[in-house]
């Protein structure tokens, strides 16, 4: 902010024998002061507006998701066992062959869910663990193909309810806070072992 010069004080009136006169400044000073003050503006006001648009530009960064393509259906032999909740009702695995992590940082899988009478549930999803967000692409049907998810938009990941699936999956096999655990392979290798990252970072 530029704080403008202070006004010059005016002289007092002299008085003399020929009467009351008022002693004036000199145009040209009034004239400097005030073009130095708009020129120190002008030159302030460029560099400013630079930082800023310089700063949105940095902060701001366009993610872009990677197209997909729907993998087969998984097969019992393939299937990777993990505990969901204590409380849960169902049984869940992830298809190891369908594992995936790409290019924009998402963590895409295949999710089998049993239900207490035998009924499964397969499902196609992704995680980014940057937004700690997850979203379903498709689901399996009876006949072993896809049907697109009515709502393929990214959700919270929400770790309450008796079926916390895709939480116990980010909190503990492939998220490390905001950022992916390591490769595919370090997450097969904790499913298999049913490893979790916070038994990890225990040790």
């Amino acid at each position: 902010m530029v704080i403008p010069p202070k006004p010059y004080p005016t002289c007092a009136p002299a008085r003399s024998r020929m009467g009351t006169r008022m002693t004036m400044l000199p145009m040209t000073l009034l004239l400097t002061g005030a073009i130095s003050l708009a020129s120190s503006t002008t030159q302030a006001q460029p560099r400013d507006n630079e930082f800023i648009r310089e700063t949105v530009d940095e902060s701001t960064e366009t993610w872009q998701e990677a197209s997909i393509r729907l993998p087969a259906m998984p097969k019992d032999i393939d299937l990777l066992q993990f505990a969901d909740s204590a409380a849960s009702t169902h049984r869940f695995a992830i298809d190891a062959k369908s594992l995936t992590l790409d290019q924009d940082g998402v963590v895409r899988y295949t999710l089998v869910g049993v239900s207490p009478s035998g009924a499964r549930n397969i499902s196609y999803e992704g995680i980014r663990c940057q937004t700690y967000e997850r979203k379903i692409y498709a689901s399996g049907r009876s006949d072993g193909t896809w049907s697109a998810a009515r709502n393929g938009q990214w959700m919270p990941i929400r770790g309450i309810g008796m079926n916390r699936q895709q939480a116990s999956l980010a909190q503990d096999y492939f998220c490390d806070n905001t950022t992916v655990a390591g490769k595919v392979g370090d997450m097969l290798n904790r499913l298999q072992r049913q490893a979790t990252l916070t038994g990890e970072l225990a040790r």
